[in-house]
Order: C-alpha cells, then structure tokens, then sequence
C-alpha cells in the first residue's frame, strides 16, 4: 500500500459536469435521437441505450450537454444517490447526474467506476436535504478515493471488468434465448404456422388446428398470492419477491419450485424462479401442477400478457385478479403431453437458467474480490495466477 495514494475525484478528471432536463411542454424537444439518461438508469452498470432520447431543438434549449464515452457517472439525487455507471456510448443526461470525465493519464475510468462501487454506502451517507436526500458535484469533486499506480489500477480494473464481460455476454445470449422462444411461441400458437396446410376447426377463439382444444390457465395450475405481512423480508436466504417483482431477502418462505411470478399491479411483469421463495400480496405465483409445462406457460403467459391485464381494475393504481389468470383461455395441442414442441420450450429455459446461474457465481466472485483488491488486500498478481 506504500505506492497508494489518496486523490480527489476532482482532481483526476478532465471535466465534470451535469446534464439538464428539456421542458416537457415542448414535444418536439423528445423522442429524437440524442440518448438521454435518467438517473433511475444509473445502477452499477454499462449504458448501452436510454429510455429516452432527445431531439437536437431539445439539446439545444436546454442544459443537456453531450458527455463523452467511457466517463464515469454519479447519481445525486434521492433513492439512486452514490450509485454509478460507465456509459459505453455518447449521451447526455439529466440534471441530477454528475458526469466524470477521467484523465486517462491520471487513471483508469473502470478502476474508479469500481472504486465508487465499493465506497458507495460511504458516498450515499454524503447526501443531505430535506425529504430528498441528495449529493451535489461539489461533494463528489471532493470524495477521496485510494489510487495505485496507474498499471496497477489497469490490472485491476481488467480483472474485474473481464467478470462483468462474462456477464454481460450471458445476458445477451439470454436475451437472444428469449427472442427465440418468443418467436417459437408465436409461430406454434398464435400464427400456427406449421399447420397451415392442415385442416383446421371452429372453436370459442377462432379457427385452431384440428386436434387442439382451448384451454384455460387454470387447467394447468392454482392461481396463489404471496403474504400481505411485507414484514417478512428481514434477511437470510430465500428470495422475496415484491408486487413490483425486486426481491430482497428472507429467512422463511412458503414456496418451492419451478414457478411463474406474475406482478400483480404496476408494470405486471412475468419472472420464472426455481427454488424456495417468498412473495409479497399481489405476486402471484404459479406453479404447474406437470413441472414440464412450466416453461411453455411462462412464455405463454409473457406473450398475452397485454391481453390478460386489458382486463385491470382500479382508478389510481391498477391491479389484476387471480381470476384474470386463473381464467385466461388459449389454444394447444390436445396430445400436449407428447408434444415434442413442450420440450423444446424446456430445452431454452434450462439454457437461460444456466447463464443465469454462471452469472450469479461470477457476480458474487467479483462482489468477493472487490473490496480486497481496492484495500491492496489481495494483491492483483495473486488473482492474474487464478482461474476465474
């Protein structure tokens, strides 16, 4: 630790700056193509694309400004303040995001990205206000973080970021899993394409392929809620999923295997978990009664999804009923049960689970690895010697 040094993030960077925010009373100043990031974005990760982009007018006529690739982002305000990311392309962002611009003479950008993973409890605790805690680009110029020297951040930033690689790499083939499926599903069950020059019957959907029958959601499985103590999620090792489906953690939980999890309410979204859970009122978990259905109904359920919340209820938040699934009717084969199609649903999801499953190791690993390295408690050729 003798060639450690401490350095303010001020004074290892280019540029630090803000963004801004256009004024939403002007359409025009929204959904060009300038990538705009919001702070609720920033969450320990690569910036790939944003949930918004703005037009030129809108940059423009506002103090958004564009913040260069590879620069290390802060989020100061409210629930996301301290947490970062690294922005794999041009962007610009709003004003509640402090936007490092490393000197690449200084440091290495992945290191001090890293560097503020690990202080973030500390650089959180910075935050001051009223109701909304919020840091400043003042409190963060002056945060003070430990730097090797510059080879030294290298080799760690490069061990580190190769992990985060790995899972980045998962998730993308996932995502590619995903789309097959999707597609899969669409072509056998909505388009029924295979059997277009088959004959076909009448039923309460419309034309199927003879030999098909409707079936309800509930044929397969019971429709059951999670607790309504939302105290249950005090630590430990079980997941607890949320109506909103984050998931904390617990020291009991009610149900075990291969289950669907539909949010009940807000963006009623469809997650697939293997194991022991809990779940929180308004996550509905299903759990088919043939585990061999369980991923052909995940990926039914995903695809109708829309179809099957048409039916929400509520003025100010909207929420959906056991019923709406418990009743849901779609089309398949009457012979599922030899359906080489049910397989091939199962044969995707055990490829996705194991990505997952891999990725989760890895995160962990890094998790594990980074204090140590950032402390010079591990030293960086200790590691370059393992197999990760």
């Amino acid at each position: 630790m003798s060639e450690w040094k401490e350095y303010k993030l001020g004074d290892i960077c280019k540029k630090v700056c803000s963004g801004g925010t256009p004024s939403s009373r002007h359409v025009e100043y929204y959904d060009g193509d300038i990538p705009w990031l919001n702070t609720k974005e920033v969450n320990f990760n690569r910036i790939y694309s944003t949930e918004r982009c703005l037009t030129k007018e809108g940059l423009n006529n506002s103090s958004a400004k564009w913040i260069e690739k590879n620069s290390v982002i802060v989020a100061m305000y409210g629930a996301t303040a301290g947490k970062t990311a690294i922005n794999k392309i041009p962007l610009t962002t709003n004003q509640a995001c402090c936007n490092l611009m490393i000197d690449p003479l200084k440091a290495d950008y992945r290191y001090i990205y890293y560097a503020l993973c690990n202080k973030y409890l500390i650089l959180a605790s910075l935050a001051n206000g009223g109701a909304q805690q919020n840091l400043n680009a003042q409190i963060i110029k002056e945060f003070e973080i430990s730097l090797p020297l510059l080879h030294v951040q290298q080799r760690i930033a490069a061990i580190l970021s190769a992990l985060d690689d790995k899972i980045e790499l998962n998730r993308r083939i996932n995502e590619n899993l995903e789309e097959q499926a999707q597609a899969l599903f669409k072509s056998w069950f909505v388009d029924f394409e295979p059997f277009r020059d088959g004959e076909f019957v009448e039923s309460e959907l419309g034309m199927i392929p003879k030999g098909w029958r409707v079936y309800c959601l509930s044929d397969f499985l019971p429709v059951i809620t999670g607790k309504k103590d939302a105290n249950v999620a005090q630590g430990g090792p079980y997941p607890f999923f949320s109506c909103s489906q984050d998931y904390g953690w617990t020291d009991a939980y009610s149900f075990d295997g291969h289950a669907i999890l539909v949010a009940g309410n807000g963006d009623f979204n469809v997650k697939l978990y293997n194991g022991k859970f809990e779940a929180y009122q308004r996550t509905y978990v299903l759990i088919p009664w043939n585990p061999q259905y369980t991923a052909w109904l995940f990926y039914a359920v995903q695809y109708h999804l829309n179809e099957i919340t048409s039916a929400a209820r509520g003025s100010v938040i909207k929420f959906i009923t056991k019923g709406n699934l418990a009743d849901f009717k779609f089309p398949a084969p009457s012979d599922l049960e030899t359906s080489e199609i049910i397989g091939k649903f199962d044969s995707i999801k055990r490829m996705v689970s194991s990505h997952e499953l891999e990725s989760r190791r890895l995160a962990e690993l890094r998790d594990t690895l980074l204090p140590k390295l950032m402390s010079g408690e591990l030293e960086v050729n200790d590691v370059e010697t393992r197999n990760l």
